[in-house]
């Protein structure tokens, strides 16, 4: 597993952590100004292996039905090969169809209509939320996780992309198809353009561990100030 830039996947408490946070939770904080992509992209994230960046920019026309299987069209990163990545079934179960409806219903055309670029990009917004910077906490640490532990090793919103490669790798290597793990992730070790057996893709991709259950968009517009 590649480890790029000191990064280390979130440990399995660390995950529960992040997804029974505040956003997940029924208590608003106090002065919070809550966006919807503080809902979505973490969850888009950890079940995609996608980067801030390519969820960011995601728009309505990325979402296509392959095969009757609802996927994630990613082209955007200059540095990993587009593919198609299955909608994990958690996250329609947290309401992401209602979201695209919402999303549809306000004539927006990015589904992280509400993040806004910072010098031309958009993980930089998400770093910060996420990660904090300078003096101002970010959602890790309101959720009690160092963003460096104590062998020097940092977690990002990055690391829900090598939490996502460490159960993939497994997942495809039990299918039998290390090309399905390469194509997933967008590695140049794939060396076609299309995965044609968009079931197979599908099959693994929905063994994605579910970290939270009870996790709902409603749920996260309803909570109650704190």
């Amino acid at each position: 597993m590649k480890t790029h830039l000191g990064r280390r996947p979130f440990s399995a408490m660390e995950l529960h952590t992040l997804y029974n946070g505040y956003i997940y939770s029924d208590t608003r904080l106090a002065r919070e100004q809550a966006k919807h992509w503080h809902f979505w992209l973490p969850l888009i994230a950890y079940y995609s292996g996608a980067y801030s960046d390519e969820i960011g920019c995601l728009t309505l026309d990325d979402l296509i039905f392959k095969n009757n299987i609802l996927c994630f069209s990613f082209h955007t990163h200059g540095k990993i090969k587009p593919r198609l990545v299955p909608v994990h079934h958690a996250l329609i179960s947290a309401g992401f169809n209602d979201y695209l409806a919402y999303v549809k219903a306000q004539n927006h055309s990015r589904l992280m209509f509400d993040l806004p670029a910072k010098t031309g990009r958009y993980s930089e917004k998400v770093r910060i939320w996420f990660s904090g910077e300078g003096e101002r906490a970010g959602y890790l640490q309101k959720c009690a996780i160092p963003s460096v532990d104590q062998l020097g090793m940092k977690t990002a919103i990055s690391s829900l992309r090598l939490n996502f490669e460490q159960q993939i790798r497994i997942y495809a290597l039990q299918a039998g198809n290390k090309d399905c793990f390469n194509y997933l992730m967008g590695f140049n070790d794939y060396p076609h353009d299309n995965f044609n057996d968009i079931a197979l893709l599908n099959k693994v991709l929905q063994q994605i561990r579910v970290i939270n259950s009870h996790i709902h968009w409603q749920r996260f517009l309803a909570r109650d100030s704190h």
